[in-house]
């Protein structure tokens, strides 16, 4: 028997808070995403979330313009190059709830300066990241007779939010405490190994140093 259609939950998002999740294997930052459903029961929503960096939307002193040379060119330039950057895409399965509930929305973080959204954030020494969290996925729920019924959610919902760029921070300093971390081609490393070897040195922070004095 077919399920009575009713009219499609209308939901709406905000990001009530964010702080460094404690007990994780990578580094990941927890945001408290609150999810109103008016008075509707949801027997689930299969939630994509894209997380956008506002880099327009917050001001910048001159240590972070010099920063930020290599992701916006000169700062003269700027009204034409700096621009929303994609931070990352993930998923979330919210559990049934009634009208509405917070969900746990984690995000794993890296420290590779290769990557673009974490090169903006180490370029920044305090203030906030304005964020944009876009959301769409599926919503299950109940028709008049219990039946299950789904619907699609579409892009335009979506939540603002300020992170501290004192979280993300302390984040990455709890588990690569005072490093960073620097790409390079196999090449270039198998290189540095057998200069390390070489030299008899204990670590790679030595054959930096005994480089960059050579340079000198």
């Amino acid at each position: 028997m077919t399920s009575t259609a009713v009219e499609i939950p209308q939901l709406a998002f905000a990001v009530e808070g964010a702080d460094r999740l404690a007990h994780a294997a990578v580094p990941t930052l927890r945001f408290d995403l609150r999810v109103d459903a008016g008075e509707r029961d949801i027997r689930s929503i299969l939630l994509d979330v894209q997380l956008q960096i506002a880099a327009r939307r917050r001001g910048y002193e001159d240590a972070a313009k010099d920063r930020l040379f290599e992701l916006f060119g000169h700062e003269k330039d700027w009204s034409a190059t700096l621009r929303t950057l994609l931070w990352t895409r993930t998923t979330l399965v919210v559990p049934a709830f009634s009208a509405s509930t917070v969900a746990a929305l984690d995000v794993p973080c890296t420290y590779d300066l290769d990557v673009v959204a974490s090169r903006y954030f180490d370029a920044l020494s305090d203030g906030a990241v304005p964020l944009e969290l876009l959301f769409s996925g599926s919503i299950f729920y109940s028709g008049d007779d219990g039946g299950l019924q789904t619907a699609r959610i579409p892009w335009e919902q979506e939540a603002e939010y300020a992170l501290g760029v004192r979280v993300w921070k302390e984040t990455m300093e709890r588990h690569f405490p005072g490093t960073a971390w620097v790409r390079l081609p196999k090449e270039s490393y198998d290189a540095l190994v057998a200069y390390k070897s070489r030299h008899a040195l204990a670590g790679w922070d030595d054959v930096v140093r005994r480089l960059l004095e050579q340079a000198e």
